[in-house]
């Protein structure tokens, strides 16, 4: 082999080195900046190293293939497709707000599984998958790519808003597995016919209807999953991509893609289990018995309070501590800076204020935690559900902006309700609960909440930055 080929193979262990510890350090806020600079410099290196991979045979044995001249037209569309890719990610990734992070982080699930399912067809195209071990890779790698591809298109338009309903077919269960099925005999059937020029012509048409049918499965899984499940269906989502870009780097002979691929994959499919474990739900429930948004709570006796801003300051101003409970109605609303400037305020009266991050708060987790570090927020001030929740019965106020379903008390006393069991933020146990809202409508899960018509729960409606800038008003004549 030329020597060349042998520093490509290093650069891309030093790669996969990179994407390793920059994965690590995006497990904490404090990290999570440099972590992404390490992963951003690691891809850079292996999108400039691919461009010196060396051709193995013939007289310019030792050149990049690139460089040959019968590839100078590969170059130009390789470039012009980085130039397009990169401009249109930098330019999303400063227009795109905060709260449609899942949605992004959705979009580029669907691109990554969307490659490495072409990836496999262009192999398979030219000619290229030679081994039954590639061709079986290179199967599985296009119907999970394919799938996260699909099932990526469906969840963004749901979180965006595109899709407003969940669509169930009747027997879907049913219909997911015989399409799933079909699927995999398809993916036999073209692994086994896969180089017999005999049957070329039908190994083709087999082919497209098997990506078909690939990208079917993902849009019927997809659909008839609401809102509340969309997190953990985001990263299932994500843990396909992964493993659809190490088996499609394996088709290759690229280690980078592999290791990337394997890393990503098992990260996904760690962090899918944590979420479906904070909202005690089994990933085969969350796919076949999804929760679709339009579920009916039983009734709840009693009525919603409502308060004022003046009050509501009233409360947290002699209190000694108050616990936030921030939500995606915070999110949307841009409220943090505020809450970061009601939070200062509290402590300059000797007030304790700590924040309560549920761990699907906002839709993603790490989100809320995003929000706040963006405001300003101290990352000690910061506590995850099981840190905080035995503290709720020692604070004054537990102040609610925006979250729905993640206090909501049914989740331990309704069999009955789709979110019964997930762990929720105690804030109905506080002394006193403020809950800033818009309205009075439910959370994803379509389950009306408790908490609003508990005895010790006051409702202060209204936009949450507007609102929180209120009680900073009050609070300001208290002082």
């Amino acid at each position: 082999m030329p020597v060349l080929w042998y520093v490509v193979q290093a650069a891309y262990i030093a790669v996969a080195i990179l994407f390793i510890l920059g994965l690590k350090a995006m497990s904490s806020p404090v990290t999570a900046k440099r972590g992404i600079m390490w992963a951003g410099v690691g891809m850079v290196v292996a999108v400039l190293v691919t461009f010196l991979y060396p051709s193995t045979s013939g007289p310019s044995t030792g050149w990049p293939v690139l460089f040959h001249a019968d590839k100078v037209l590969n170059l130009v569309l390789i470039l012009v497709a980085i130039g397009l890719g990169g401009g249109t990610a930098w330019w999303l990734g400063k227009v795109v707000k905060m709260t449609d992070m899942p949605q992004m982080v959705a979009v580029y699930n669907g691109m990554g599984g969307g490659a490495a399912a072409l990836i496999a067809a262009v192999e398979f195209a030219r000619g290229e998958v030679h081994t039954t071990i590639v061709a079986i890779l290179a199967v599985l790698g296009s119907l999970i790519g394919a799938v996260a591809f699909s099932g990526s298109v469906i969840a963004f338009a749901k979180l965006q808003g595109i899709m407003k309903k969940a669509h169930r077919l009747p027997a879907q269960n049913l219909v997911n597995i015989v399409v799933a099925l079909v699927a995999v005999v398809l993916g036999v059937v073209i692994v086994a016919l896969a180089g017999n020029p005999d049957f070329a012509v039908l190994w083709a048409i087999l082919l497209i209807v098997f990506f078909v049918v690939a990208a079917a499965l993902g849009v019927i899984v997809t659909s008839p999953i609401g809102g509340a499940d969309m997190p953990v269906v985001i990263s299932l989502l994500n843990a396909f991509t992964g493993l659809a870009v190490g088996f499609e780097g394996y088709v290759l002979g690229n280690p980078a893609l592999i290791i990337a691929g394997i890393v990503v994959g098992a990260s996904g499919t760690l962090l899918t289990q944590l979420m479906a474990k904070a909202m005690n739900r089994p990933i085969t429930n969350v796919i076949f018995t999804p929760i679709t948004g339009e579920a009916v709570g039983g009734s709840i006796e009693g009525t919603m309070k409502e308060t004022t801003a003046m009050d509501a300051a009233a409360a947290m101003r002699y209190a000694e501590k108050v616990i936030v409970c921030p939500g995606y109605g915070m999110a949307v609303a841009g409220a943090q800076h505020k809450v970061w400037e009601l939070t200062k305020l509290l402590e300059e009266v000797g007030t304790e204020v700590k924040f309560a991050i549920h761990p699907v708060a906002g839709r993603m987790p790490g989100h809320m935690n995003v929000l706040l570090a963006e405001a300003g927020v101290p990352y000690d001030m910061s506590f995850d559900l099981d840190e905080i929740n035995d503290e709720f019965p020692t604070a004054d106020v537990a102040l609610v902006i925006g979250a729905n379903d993640t206090v909501n008390p049914v989740a331990r006393t309704d069999k009955s309700s789709p979110i019964y069991g997930m762990p929720i933020l105690d804030a109905d146990k506080a002394q006193q609960c403020i809950v800033i809202k818009r309205g009075q409508g439910t959370g994803y899960s379509g389950v009306q909440n408790a908490l609003f018509f508990a005895e010790n729960t006051n409702m202060l409606y209204g936009s949450a930055q507007q609102a929180v800038a209120d009680i900073i008003t009050a609070l300001k004549t208290l002082m």
